[in-house]
């Protein structure tokens, strides 16, 4: 059985890793990082040509499934991903981890896309500190009258802001690092997408210890009548589901 794995986070290596041995695995990674972390099985690197040269790729490598488990907010790959399946009459399974829930203490403004949160981060702060990754800086170039302080595994490509310093770092990241963060550069407000992953959360308990606003990014929906898994456990158990029918 050839499952075809949509990669690039977590999840997905460790979905890699429980199914390697049970079934053939090709995990796609989209190329944006460097050099990223490679699961176990087969790897390709690059995009299909949109959803017509995914499910002509679907049919070509005889996939006998599809596990998105991309970003939450890699929704153009999700869309396409649902199209191509359903044109190569392919079962797909969205593995989407849960997102952040606001505690106590939490000053959360809800935004729907990342020019939304550059108005509402410049009338929160000046000083703004942005983990949304750097292929939406373009959304904040426009800002000049704030600066800018951008975490990324790589260093970003224009169009972005003017006045921006850029710290080139890869998580999981721990608290007393967030805090050290956010009280050497002076930041006065945060903003993030709901990625939901544990290995970045430490950054909203530091806001919410300093009393900082945060503007977070809502996630896109998963494609209409695609089956979400909200754990690695669960889609594994999906994925042995078809393996045992395929051996009957």
């Amino acid at each position: 059985m050839h499952i075809l794995l949509l990669g690039g986070t977590t999840e997905a290596r460790r979905l890699a890793e429980s199914l390697h041995g049970t079934a053939r695995v090709t995990t796609s990674l989209a190329g944006r990082v460097a050099a990223p972390r490679l699961p176990p099985g087969e790897v390709r690197i690059g995009g299909f040509g949109g959803a017509e040269g995914l499910a002509r790729w679907l049919r070509e490598h005889q996939v006998d499934a599809v596990i998105d488990a991309t970003h939450p907010f890699a929704d153009t790959i999700s869309s396409n991903a649902a199209r191509a399946a359903a044109e190569a009459h392919v079962p797909l399974l969205a593995l989407r981890r849960p997102g952040w829930a606001p505690v106590d203490g939490d000053d959360w403004h809800p935004v729907d896309t990342l020019a939304q949160a550059a108005e509402a981060a410049r009338a929160l702060g000046r000083r703004i500190f942005l983990t949304t990754g750097r292929m939406g800086l373009a959304s904040f170039a426009h800002v000049t009258d704030a600066w800018f302080l951008l975490r990324s595994v790589d260093p970003p490509e224009p169009p972005f802001p003017p006045r921006l310093e850029v710290l080139l770092d890869r998580g999981p990241f721990t608290l007393p690092g967030e805090r050290e963060v956010l009280r050497r550069h002076a930041i006065d407000v945060l903003v993030t997408k709901d990625s939901g992953a544990a290995a970045t959360a430490p950054k909203l308990r530091a806001a919410r210890e300093a009393g900082l606003p945060v503007v977070l990014i809502r996630r896109p929906p998963a494609p209409e009548g695609v089956p979400v898994a909200r754990t690695v456990e669960e889609a594994a158990a999906w994925a042995a589901t078809l393996v045992a029918g395929r051996r009957r």
